[in-house]
């Protein structure tokens, strides 16, 4: 069972640096970069933050959520086990927030269905966490004999 957490943690891991990286750079896919320019101005308008009068600039959101993916999806692959978590945590968040955008954007279900799959993934990962026991290292302190013992054992 960890072996397969672990195969999927690292999955979701790579797929989340990956599409964090098309989001960044146009050589990985110019079509596709360009579709996400033009979804992205349409995500800056309902951002959820808006409702307090924060409206970001649809490039600089693309990017941060480029970044937040790459580096998150990274750490999920690579990092210890606290950063993880903390990875968890924010793609977690950030895959709410992309669902909550289209709903507001009344996207159909089949468009919702891709952050639908890996918000569930990552919560499915998030709760076998604790269900998988770890291995945990048992230190036990030795103890020296020395010459004096050795004496009092013969007596």
């Amino acid at each position: 069972m960890a072996l397969l957490l672990t195969a999927l943690r690292v999955l979701l891991g790579g797929f989340f640096a990956l599409t964090g990286a098309a989001k960044l750079s146009e050589e990985i896919s110019a079509p596709a970069s360009q579709q996400m320019k033009a979804l992205f101005v349409q995500f800056a308008e309902v951002f959820p933050l808006k409702v307090f009068g924060y409206q970001p600039d649809p490039m600089t959101y693309q990017v941060a959520v480029g970044w937040l993916e790459l580096l998150a999806g990274l750490l999920l692959v690579l990092g210890p086990r606290i950063l993880q978590e903390i990875s968890h945590l924010l793609l977690i968040v950030l895959m709410m927030g992309a669902i909550f955008t289209l709903v507001c954007l009344k996207e159909s279900l089949d468009t919702c269905i891709p952050a639908i799959v890996c918000l569930a993934l990552l919560l499915l990962l998030d709760i076998c966490r604790f269900l998988v026991p770890t291995k945990k290292k048992v230190v036990r302190p030795t103890r020296k004999k020395t010459p004096s013992t050795f004496k009092k054992s013969r007596e």
